[in-house]
């Protein structure tokens, strides 16, 4: 990101200080300012013919200060209904939260004045990414659960290489970073200039795809993909609003590549998911996420997922669905995350990449653990996460995304003082199928102190119980005893 555009992207964040009398959360003014610059946006980029006539940004910034809320509070209405099918989907059950219309004012006049020419020449879709990791990066806006970390993402599809002619999908698609960061790398690494007329055509319409099911994450992720130049088809592909979790995740169809990171702990309100096809029915979302994505694959499809650490020790349940992964798949690299780089400080996290097979039994003969987490810095506002920190992994991963066999020989098995160590089927039934794997002796302040055999397994058999009081907790919610959201 340049210099302009991190600039700009600051003076549209530091609006956000005129919305605080009317009492506006960040996540709330991210949501506002969204509406307000497609409009200007539109405009910029000569395409309001897909806007409605008369509500547009120039009949907007025409109202007189008294009158120009009103305007906007019945243009919002307007646009829920009227214009392009894009449009109808970002302004869907649009509301204003600005009270006052001298903020309103403020707000037009301000967007107005930015140097908008040097925006374009930046990319827009940088700027508007700048917002929502802004949004992101504040505890208050509680917006960090929609938003991974840029540099994890761009080491996720850097190893997992992502090619013309691939189906990819993110079935918990937040505002759509798996997907703006496939079509940067499929785009970086070939030439789109030497696409057929099919292939673009089949690119523009069959390759992304993604769902969201909370409203305003999903018009954020609307604004994103089209300000990156990934506004797709309609009709065919795109991010869809609706709940991976029931019937609607039939909308998308079977995918060569999953990217994603679902979101963690046990349905609100208790009860199972409203699809009938999961073989471990759970109401631990990411237990279902997970399940959702190694039976979307294509034989031959692989996945990178991030997963909390309980998915890798938790009993019953989670030890059928950890032994049934292994099976239908190759869960061939398991990446452990250092902790603090999202927005749940204290919650340990994991990436998973696995292939599925072509058959459903005995995938999985080994399974490489690289361990990022033992004695990493404590990341946060004065230690930022950068791509550099995963340079290391990204080389050992290898340069085959689908860790076949003949690619994984050639890994570099560091024993118990490296990073990356190789553990067989075998030796993982013999721990109950545990994946919980540690052997380095953490030696940073409060990363929670990961330690060699035999202290690992004392540590482990208290996840465990850890992991069977969540267990118990999810029964109590299936039993109605319990609406609280666990948080894994």
């Amino acid at each position: 990101m340049t210099t302009a555009t991190h600039d700009i992207g600051a003076k549209l964040w530091n609006l956000c200080n005129h919305l605080r009398d009317d009492g506006v959360t960040y996540h709330q003014y991210v949501t506002e300012l969204t509406y307000l610059l497609f409009l200007k946006m539109a405009k910029e980029t000569e395409s309001e013919d897909q806007l409605p006539k008369s509500y547009r940004w120039d009949d907007l910034e025409r109202k007189t200060a008294p009158d120009r809320l009103e305007f906007y509070k019945l243009l919002l209405i307007h646009l829920g209904t009227h214009g392009s099918k894009l449009v109808q989907e970002i302004f869907a059950n649009a509301s204003t939260v600005i009270r006052k219309p001298t903020t309103l004012t403020t707000l037009v006049t301000e967007i107005d004045k930015l140097d908008w020419y040097v925006a374009r020449q930046e990319g827009l879709g940088d700027l508007y990414e700048d917002l929502l990791e802004r949004n992101a990066s504040e505890k208050k806006s509680g917006a960090g659960q929609y938003f991974t970390p840029r540099p994890l993402i761009d080491a996720m599809v850097a190893v997992m290489k992502p090619a013309l002619g691939d189906v990819i999908q993110d079935p918990a698609a937040g505002t759509g970073g798996f997907l703006i960061a496939s079509d940067r790398y499929i785009r970086a690494h070939s030439n789109p200039d030497r696409w057929t007329e099919a292939q673009q055509r089949r690119y523009r319409r069959e390759t992304f795809y993604g769902m969201e099911h909370v409203q305003d994450a999903h018009r954020l992720a609307l604004m994103n993909l089209m300000l990156h130049g990934l506004d797709s088809d309609p009709k065919a592909s795109g991010i869809f609003f609706g709940d991976t979790l029931s019937d609607d995740h039939k909308r998308m169809p079977p995918a060569t590549l999953m990217l994603s990171n679902p979101p963690f702990g046990t349905k609100k309100g208790g009860g199972l998911p409203s699809r009938d096809d999961f073989t471990y029915p759970t109401s631990n979302k990411q237990f279902c996420f997970l399940q959702h994505i190694y039976r979307g694959l294509k034989p031959g499809g692989r996945a990178a997922v991030v997963l909390p650490d309980n998915v890798l020790f938790e009993g019953n349940i989670g030890k059928q669905i950890r032994a049934d992964l292994m099976d239908k798949c190759n869960l061939h690299t398991i990446l452990r995350l250092p902790t603090g780089i999202f927005y749940a400080q204290g919650v340990k996290t994991n990436v998973l990449f696995f292939t599925r097979g072509e058959k459903d039994k005995g995938n999985t003969k080994e399974v490489w653990v690289y361990d990022l987490r033992a004695n990493a810095p404590q990341f946060g506002k004065r230690t930022q996460l950068t791509r550099e920190y995963f340079g290391e992994f990204e080389q050992a991963f290898g340069s085959d995304p689908l860790g076949l066999p003949a690619s994984l020989k050639k890994r570099k098995d560091a024993g118990e003082t490296g990073k990356f160590r190789k553990f067989t089927r075998e030796w993982i039934a013999e721990r109950d199928d545990n994946l919980d794997i540690a052997w380095l002796r953490d030696e940073s302040e409060g990363n929670g102190g990961e330690l060699p055999e035999p202290a690992v397994l004392a540590r482990q058999a208290m996840e465990e119980l850890e992991g069977a009081i969540l267990e118990l907790r999810g029964i109590l919610v299936e039993l109605g005893e319990e609406d609280e959201e666990v948080e894994a």
